[in-house]
């Protein structure tokens, strides 16, 4: 078997993949960990993290609720750890050994991050499942995948969204907009490209991650990405755009 293009990637997935009509739904999750188990057959090491915003996001949470920001951060951590418990029974139904690496303290339902378990863990093959975002408030998902691409030492972040990469407007309502096919980190912060937050990017550009922003609208793509090296999406790095 031919080496893969990336030996370690991370994946940041929404967790609109959950509900993508507004209902719960798996149908996408075991699409999903249908190409997880094929790039981790072809030999990649595969961490990922969730967003929880199908159930709750600290930060859509109303000010005057009464109730405090950190508190509200804390409630979409745990969404994502329920999010995660979800993707764990299907990435196992789909024959992968997998596993939740949370940074809030829940025996009972998961194990408590470290690095050391994470980077051994993945040696061993299993797909690791961060979640709790970071354990701290005023930080995203896209933030704490960042921190962990860096920590276990990823060669790509590929971060999943509704669209199929980066554009200098909102395709959805903007037919004129044009997708970047690569695009630097600082070229992102300067123009406030709704990618990521600047954290996550800034994070990404000090470690050297490259990003590649993708749509997961084809059954193989992240084959073609972490096993053949495609040029899917837009690739953020330190390179400028074509």
């Amino acid at each position: 078997m031919a080496k893969p293009a990336y030996r370690r990637i991370l994946l940041k997935l929404s967790g609109e993949i959950f509900a993508p009509d507004a209902k719960f739904q798996f149908k996408s999750v075991d699409e999903i960990s249908a190409a997880i188990k094929s790039i981790s057959d072809a030999g990649v090491q595969t961490a990922i993290v969730l967003g929880g915003g199908n159930i709750l996001r600290g930060a859509s949470v109303d000010s005057d609720s009464g109730i405090a920001r950190p508190v509200r951060d804390q409630m979409g951590m745990l969404a994502t750890v329920i999010n995660a418990l979800a993707f764990r029974e299907h990435l196992q139904q789909a024959g992968l050994d997998a596993c939740i690496l949370s940074a809030i303290n829940m025996p009972q339902v998961c194990e408590l991050y470290t690095r050391a378990n994470a980077l051994k863990r993945l040696e061993q093959s299993s797909v690791v499942i961060f979640a709790g975002g970071t354990g701290s408030p005023y930080l995203t998902t896209d933030t704490a995948a960042s921190i962990r691409a860096a920590e276990i030492g990823a060669n790509l972040m590929v971060k999943a969204t509704k669209v199929d990469g980066v554009y200098d407007a909102d395709p959805m309502h903007d037919s004129k907009a044009k997708r970047y096919e690569k695009i630097s980190y600082d070229e992102v912060l300067a123009s406030a490209l709704k990618v990521m937050d600047a954290t996550a990017v800034i994070i990404c550009r000090d470690n050297d991650i490259p990003v590649r922003v993708v749509g997961l609208n084809k059954a193989d793509i992240l084959y073609g990405i972490a096993v053949k090296g495609d040029n899917e999406g837009t690739l953020m790095s330190g390179g400028t755009h074509g």
